[in-house]
């Protein structure tokens, strides 16, 4: 394991799912008002913020007025672009022909933009790039193939791919939490607790609109896994508004529920004739929007 002290005293938390196949992708705003249960979207103000043959996907806002995500060159390589709300100005974080860097996300410091690396062996590990473009720097050399993750205590929950997939929480050096194992691709910390959520893919059942999987959260200073309900039937990725509040999405629709309440409710759906398939979600409070990522129309 690398044990490099870095100046936030970094460990890792999950990310991309790198093995599985890539879409062509891009990423949408709607703007909002209001918060948590009351949220509600405005009518109208859905538009594309990319517009590529390519895959843009894997959303994530590093403060009130940027976000970065994944995006393809035309041969299949992935790098990390930042957008910027107010400028609508795009920016290369990284530009490497020999990797591909998936689902970044900003550490709990603010200093690195995390994401999981395509290595030139295919090793699958998570790195650190600093956010004033200086050289990255290997989190973790022994744990890979990572998919996704998301941070607690400065520290990484990691989706661990195998058979069955694992999660597991890099507490310390040779001390890793295994906390749960077949487990779905969502990976999200509930905000303002100490609790990793994530969807069971053994526990789960089959509705009418499709599958739906049972939400768990697992506490990392108790141990103590609950069981939140079950996820909105039809879809994979999910995200907290609030410590209270879930967002889901199905087809070109926006779902929403408390984490006490059992029925998913019709939040509004994003008007395109040229996209479809709401997946990975992003939501910001400062600038009242919500990214989502929608796969484009067959021409």
């Amino acid at each position: 394991m690398n044990n490099k002290i870095l100046a936030c005293t970094l460990s890792l938390f999950l990310g991309a799912f790198v093995a599985q196949a890539q879409t062509s992708t891009d990423l949408w705003e709607i703007k909002t008002k209001g918060k948590g249960k009351s949220l509600q979207l405005v009518s109208g103000s859905e538009k594309a913020i990319t517009d590529r043959v390519e895959y843009d996907n894997q959303p994530s806002f590093i403060n009130e007025y940027q976000m970065v995500f994944s995006a393809a060159d035309d041969k299949g390589n992935h790098d990390i672009i930042v957008y910027n709300f107010e400028s609508g100005k795009f920016t290369n974080l990284t530009k490497t022909a020999d990797r591909s860097e998936y689902s970044p996300r900003i550490t709990e410091c603010g200093q690195y933009i995390a994401a999981v690396v395509m290595e030139p062996d295919q090793k699958q590990r998570l790195w650190l790039y600093p956010t004033n473009f200086g050289e990255p720097e290997l989190l973790y050399d022994d744990i890979e193939p990572v998919g996704y993750y998301d941070w607690y205590d400065n520290k990484a929950a990691m989706f661990v791919l195998g058979e069955p997939h694992e999660l597991i929480y890099a507490r310390g050096r040779n001390d890793l939490v295994e906390m749960d194992e077949a487990i779905g691709r969502s990976i999200v910390r509930r905000p303002k607790t100490n609790q990793i959520t994530y969807l069971s893919t053994e526990n789960s059942a089959e509705l009418p609109d499709g599958k739906a999987f049972e939400m768990y959260a697992y506490d990392l200073e108790t141990m103590v896994k609950a069981d939140l309900g079950l996820s909105l039937a039809g879809s994979q990725d999910f995200i907290w508004l609030d410590k209270n509040t879930l967002l889901m999405g199905r087809g070109n629709s926006l779902y929403i529920r408390k984490w006490n309440e059992k029925n998913w409710e019709l939040l509004g759906t994003l008007e395109s004739d040229t996209h479809h398939g709401i997946t990975r979600l992003a939501y910001s409070l400062d600038l009242d929007v919500i990214v989502v990522a929608m796969e484009r129309n067959q021409q």
